[in-house]
């Protein structure tokens, strides 16, 4: 009886340790939850400075005390050059944005001031280089994307997109708007088409005896749905829309780069870049990073970032839903590699 007295007290002891730490952490949630996002600042931080410090760390690592002593010479010569000819060096200053988008294409948000930055100090000679990663995703969000890249076309201001990994279906959307589409060898390009998929649990409610109801005012106010019985007519105008949105998709490139055989490429497939360059997707095939150095040589570089303070219940949400929708991107491009 002692022992079972004992135990008891101890299940007791433990369920309250137990309901006292849940409770601690429901409380520290609730003021978490409470807390006011910060507002976002604007970060501009020089890529010449970092790239030339990588090459002084490269050299020194590299050469003999001659060789530097003779690459310091020379590149006081080439200073005092620059000095007396300025105009004849500098040509400008080229802004680096980095866009990798998801599906819901939130990024937008930062993009749209990140422009807005740009436009406030840009000059006739600069250049906006945007560095693109996306995959694609709603169609609202990806074409406001796109609308904040036009921005900087109407004001005149060269603008390069660069695709290292992915431009497809609304990251192409984007890429299409600039004056140069540079993508890497092996960069996936195009997907011009839409598409929209959902599941019907129609027939396992019937089974389970539940009914479901839903009420509309206005014929097509929906379509189809994921819980009731779908028929003909809703399935044709769901699809008469998607083609719709597809008419649209397809002018706005044609628009874009109207030498592209638009009719050959808008049918939803994607290829490398090497493929891309032959159908006029994309213009020259070269990395960001080649891009980058090539234009250290007569410009200065800096890097643009918009960047909103989060709390810990807004980061925790990011990291779980990066994690899942990493994990959609994985299984989307699994799926294409098995499929093309």
């Amino acid at each position: 009886m002692e022992f079972l007295y004992e135990y008891g007290l101890f299940i007791a002891k433990a369920i309250t340790i137990v309901v006292a730490i849940l409770l601690a952490l429901g409380g520290i949630l609730g003021l978490v939850s409470k807390q006011k996002s910060g507002k976002g600042h604007l970060e501009i931080s020089s890529l010449s400075e970092k790239l030339e410090d990588l090459a002084d760390y490269s050299r020194s690592m590299l050469l003999s005390k001659e060789e530097l002593k003779k690459h310091a010479k020379e590149h006081k010569k080439a200073q005092k050059l620059a000095k007396k000819t300025p105009t004849a060096v500098n040509k400008g200053n080229l802004f680096v944005i980095d866009f990798k988008g998801s599906m819901d294409a939130h990024e937008v948000d930062n993009l749209r001031e990140e422009v807005t930055a740009i436009l406030t100090v840009a000059k006739p000679d600069d250049e906006v280089l945007v560095r693109l990663e996306s995959g694609g995703g709603v169609v609202h969000g990806y074409g406001l994307a796109a609308s904040q890249l036009q921005r900087l076309r109407d004001k005149n201001i060269k603008l390069t997109a660069s695709v290292d990994k992915v431009a497809a279906s609304g990251g192409y959307m984007m890429a299409c708007v600039a004056d140069n589409v540079l993508a890497a060898k092996f960069a996936i390009i195009g997907s011009i088409g839409v598409i929209a998929q959902l599941p019907n649990f129609n027939k396992l409610l019937k089974k389970s005896n539940i009914e479901w109801e839903q009420h509309t005012a206005g014929e097509f106010k929906r379509t189809l749905t994921m819980f009731g019985e779908n028929n003909d007519q809703g399935r044709e105008k769901f699809k008469e829309e998607l083609e719709e949105v597809h008419q649209m998709f397809k002018g706005f490139v044609h628009e874009h780069r109207p030498t592209m055989d638009i009719a050959k490429v808008a049918t939803g497939e994607y290829w490398y870049g090497s493929k891309a360059l032959e159908l006029g997707l994309v213009d020259v095939i070269q990395t960001s990073d080649d891009y980058l150095l090539q234009a250290n040589e007569n410009k200065k570089i800096f890097s643009v970032k918009y960047s909103m303070k989060k709390n810990i219940a807004e980061r925790l949400g990011l990291a779980a839903s990066t994690a899942v929708e990493s994990l959609v991107m994985k299984l989307w491009s699994f799926q294409q590699k098995t499929t093309k």
